[in-house]
């Protein structure tokens, strides 16, 4: 009996042991899965237990990689403040820009963020999604410029972000012009009073010439000269058949003629210049305005030595230039896709970040001015841009004229590349970009080809609505 009752207690405990190797195996088992099942969520790119998503952004602002760049340091900023989404900078996407997304799109490997080179573009070819529902819930989105929003909405549809924003116009080197004795020229002077500055301060000789290139003045003289039309005439329209487009060619030819432009003196003339182009010689204090735009102002903080200010165009009107990011039609994680392009372009905490960064790193500066019209924002910004004629043309920001090409369907075809069939010089179908060139150096008569190049210029912007759905 003894010996059977100890026979069964030894079975007793080696099925203990048995049931108690099987339960660590079952604990360990469902340990490894429970691992395998987290690491499978974190590699589809998205999970709900903190994992996060990917997403992917492609921009010419990025530069190089490895250099010191603002915007690549907002990427790394953007996701310290979500650490739920890791950002990833496609550096795939190169020039040509338009060729390198179509071809993307092609192979079905879009960025979920991209920099445009023209809304219309993208928007014929699909490659972006309306982000109406997103801009109509953004209070920030609101305090935008009205003349920003309208340029972006189609019909009743938005398909792009604002990314940046710069005001073009003149800057003027009031050192020449007090040791001339010359008034120096201000934001808001007349067309007359533009065109007597330039000529007066001019003494070729003695190494001064008035201005930088006048081939900007047609595009901007319609807006200076009527509230009626926007920047190369364009208002629902082009007008290149207009008094205004006709004089700004002919204020164009004046000065070129004249010898009041750096660009188009000859080599003789230059050789009295210090420097080997017009920026150098501007920087070397002999051009007494230049056309440009706020994004050159670090380098002039950095290397003009001498008193200058911003003088816009002439009269009242601020114009204003933009980049856009398109959301990606096909992107897995739109609202953080806006969110990122939110952040990079418009947003108000981003461009306080964009700032503080700026701040601390010596090898950027900030290129631009801010895009929302935020009370804190401005004050910050101009407390770090004392330019006291870019913050008065800040404050014309609502009556702005909208540089086109970026959002204007036709316009590269209207303003450069469509051919107009005139033979100018050793051309026999010039573009448009030749045709006014030649008009604005005095080779053939604008007025000649006046309304058949705005019926030209109509026409591909007609038909550019159409690709789009808008006509």
């Amino acid at each position: 009996m003894t010996a059977l009752v100890t026979k069964k207690i030894e079975e007793v405990d080696v099925m203990k042991k048995w049931f108690s190797i099987v339960t660590l195996l079952t604990v360990f088992a469902l340990l490894a899965a429970c691992s395998n099942d987290s690491e499978g969520e974190g590699d589809s790119g998205g999970s709900e237990d903190g994992d996060g998503v990917t997403i992917s952004i492609a921009s010419w602002a990025f530069g190089s990689e490895g250099e010191t760049n603002l915007d690549r340091m907002m990427i790394d900023a953007f996701m310290e403040e979500n650490p739920d989404i890791n950002v990833e900078i496609d550096e795939s996407i190169s020039d040509p820009w338009e060729e390198s997304l179509a071809s993307a799109a092609s192979a079905g490997e879009m960025p979920d963020v991209f920099a445009l080179s023209h809304v219309p573009t993208g928007m014929a070819n699909d490659w972006m999604m309306d982000v109406s529902e997103y801009v109509e819930e953004d209070d920030e989105y609101d305090m935008l410029p009205d003349s920003v929003k309208e340029a972006v909405t189609y019909g009743d549809s938005v398909y792009s972000v604002p990314s940046s924003q710069n005001i073009l116009g003149y800057f003027v080197n009031k050192d020449l012009y007090e040791e001339a004795n010359l008034d120096v020229p201000s934001l808001g002077l007349s067309i007359d009073e533009f065109e007597s500055a330039v000529s007066d301060i001019t003494n070729v000789n003695q190494g001064v010439i008035g201005l930088n290139e006048a081939n900007a003045i047609p595009e901007w003289y319609p807006a200076a000269a009527s509230e009626e039309l926007g920047w190369y005439t364009f208002n629902e329209g082009f007008h290149l058949d207009s008094n205004e487009f006709i004089s700004g060619v002919e204020l164009a030819n004046n000065i070129n003629t004249n010898g009041y432009a750096y660009a188009t003196l000859s080599e003789d003339e230059m050789a009295n210049f210090n420097g080997e182009d017009a920026n150098e010689v501007w920087m070397n204090n002999e051009i007494g305005i230049r056309w440009d735009g706020t994004w050159a102002i670090g380098g002039y903080e950095q290397n003009a030595d001498f008193d200058w200010d911003f003088i816009g165009i002439p009269g009242d009107r601020t114009v204003i230039t933009h980049d856009f990011y398109g959301l990606s039609s096909s992107t897995e994680h739109p609202e953080e896709a806006y969110k990122l392009a939110k952040w990079m372009g418009f947003g108000k905490d981003g461009y306080m970040k964009r700032m503080e960064l700026a701040d601390e790193e010596e090898e950027v500066s900030l290129s631009g001015v801010p895009l929302i019209t935020d009370e804190e924002v401005l004050d910050a910004y101009f407390e770090r841009v004392d330019v006291p004629g870019l913050k008065e043309a800040y404050g014309n920001i609502e009556n702005a004229v909208i540089e086109p090409y970026k959002t204007t369907p036709g316009y590269g075809q209207a303003r450069w590349e469509a051919p107009t069939g005139v033979e100018v010089g050793d051309e026999s179908n010039a573009t448009m970009g030749a045709l006014i060139d030649a008009s604005v150096s005095g080779q053939v008569n604008i007025e000649d080809y006046a309304s058949q190049i705005n019926d030209l210029a109509n026409q591909k912007y007609e038909e550019e609505l159409e690709a789009i759905g808008e006509e």
